[in-house]
């Protein structure tokens, strides 16, 4: 399932990058500030993630997760959002490397 999680995106800008990944059939959702200690894994539903056990320090900044989207969701996803004038300087694609990571 193509998923992009948001993290610090207010909710205007959500709603504008819930339309665009709505339209390309990408499901987003939201991280709330409590769960940025889990590994990134868990939050994508991955098999043999766990929650953290204790809470990290969180961050402030605007940020876009993006997993299993494809090569042509991916291009109109970033599209979409230039398009839109919905900047998000922080963006990142899960990869097996990085999903243990908070």
């Amino acid at each position: 399932m193509a998923l992009v999680l948001l993290y610090n995106i207010p909710d205007e800008k959500r709603q504008k990058i819930g339309f665009a990944a709505w339209k390309l059939g990408i499901t987003v959702r939201r991280v709330a500030p409590e769960d940025y200690s889990h590994p990134l894994g868990w939050l994508l539903g991955l098999e043999g993630f766990s929650p953290a056990e204790a809470a990290a320090e969180g961050f402030s900044e605007e940020m876009l997760v993006m997993h299993q989207l494809s090569s042509s969701q991916f291009s109109g996803f970033l599209d979409a959002l230039r398009r839109s004038r919905v900047p998000v300087s922080l963006k990142a694609v899960a990869t097996e490397h990085n999903v243990s990571w908070s």
